[in-house]
């Protein structure tokens, strides 16, 4: 059984959050040493965006987790601090311990017992589809939250890093709705916006389409001050309306470097949110983040910077023409409707509410908190959302408008 409490957020600026980010420092950093993480590193001045970003180090990653560098950012150092240690507390919650209670069997097996996640609603890649009926799955178990009751999840769709005992891993592991909060309620709201977020973003890069160029007019509101930051520093930012079927805004933004031209310093970023404003904060300051862990040399793949460097300043902006070119039409940011609510357990039920009226069947829940931290942390299901920007072995049927689709039994007949 998933208990939740109705607790108010400390602040509209918080986003989602129930204390400011001085307490929620004061309660995780005496944490880091036993989760095994470095002290953060501010490396905001690495960039001359001045956007703060956080790095944080953790040498004693899970074996197969080829990084070890997590990050945060945020419109204040202390907002991101926190966030990059959350996100390597997330990271550390989320890999498999011997302790973990995990199942083996195939689905029908799965399903005799009670409710189970069809595999094929997560996802597959195209080797995978119509292989894994008769074999040995890991399983775990969840909480459905419109159900509310227990439910069988692949354990490869919870876990990260995960290493099969035997069983088939049904696609690449990765952190897709993982997510740690103050509170159980800020960890699943996290988490639930950053599947959606990846949905649509996978939706708007499948089809190269944009619909709306958004136009922030308030200079003195949050994402104002951010947009200046970047426009004071010779850089263009184009902000993207993606928002998908699902109703709730997600926001692209990408950073033309045109006073160097580094191709490398194209970057992109999203963010989904309630609030407009903060859909929009979150894409700013990821796009800061992008810079910043670049010229700090933690999170370099070679062989893309290799490609970068081969095409160009105007070849990556011509391969990425969808976030470097104007859009249909354009909006403005103060006209899109907040659904923010007070209470963040408010804000999940408007989120649950939104992804129902979408044609969405499944929302799981999966509580990864280590009792030796006790930073609650979960990785949030929702089958049927897309993964292709992070995955593009990984393509669904929302991709293509196929939605909502129709899989086999979830349970006992």
């Amino acid at each position: 059984m998933l208990s939740l409490n109705r607790c108010p957020k400390c602040s509209k600026e918080t986003g989602i959050r129930v204390v400011p980010p001085e307490d929620t420092l004061s309660r995780i950093v005496p944490l880091m040493k036993k989760a095994g993480m470095q002290p953060p590193r501010d490396i905001t001045n690495l960039d001359r965006v001045g956007i703060p970003v956080f790095s944080v180090d953790r040498p004693a990653a899970f074996e197969g987790d080829k990084n070890h560098f997590y990050n945060g950012k945020g419109p204040t150092p202390e907002q991101a601090e926190a966030s990059g240690i959350m996100e390597a507390m997330e990271r550390y919650s989320a890999e498999p311990r011997e302790s973990d209670e995990i199942a083996y069997g195939t689905y029908d097996e799965a399903c005799s017992i009670g409710l189970t996640v069809n595999p094929e609603s997560l996802i597959l890649p195209e080797p995978y589809k119509g292989v894994w009926m008769n074999q040995q799955i890991g399983w775990c178990m969840g909480y459905e939250m419109f159900r509310g009751q227990n439910v069988w999840v692949p354990a490869c769709a919870v876990y990260h890093v995960y290493k099969p005992q035997g069983d088939m891993q049904l696609f690449k592991s990765h952190t897709n709705g993982i997510a740690a909060g103050n509170t159980m309620e800020e960890a699943i709201l996290h988490a639930l916006l950053e599947d959606i977020e990846r949905d649509a973003w996978s939706i708007a890069e499948y089809r190269e389409r944009a619909p709306c160029d958004i136009v922030i007019e308030d200079e003195e509101s949050v994402p104002g001050k951010l947009l200046a930051k970047f426009r004071d520093a010779g850089i263009d930012v184009h902000l993207k309306e993606i928002t998908s079927d699902i109703g709730i805004t997600t926001i692209g933004a990408a950073a033309d470097d045109y006073t160097t031209k580094d191709p490398e310093m194209l970057t992109i970023g999203v963010g989904t949110h309630l609030d407009p404003q903060i859909a929009a904060i979150r894409a700013l300051t990821e796009v800061a983040q992008s810079r910043a862990t670049h010229k700090d040399g933690t999170k370099i793949n070679a062989q893309l910077q290799k490609v970068t460097d081969e095409m160009g300043y105007e070849g990556v902006k011509k391969a990425n023409r969808l976030w470097f070119t104007d859009s249909p039409g354009k909006k403005k940011l103060e006209d899109i409707p907040n659904l923010a609510t007070d209470y963040v357990l408010d804000d999940i039920e408007v989120v649950l509410g939104h992804l129902m009226d979408a044609g969405f069947d499944m929302v799981v829940c999966n509580d990864l908190t280590r009792p030796e931290v006790n930073i609650p942390v979960v990785r949030m299901t929702v089958p049927g959302l897309e993964v292709y920007a992070m995955d593009p072995d990984r393509e669904g049927g929302r991709l293509t408008g196929m939605w909502p689709p129709r899989y086999g039994r979830t349970d006992a007949d």
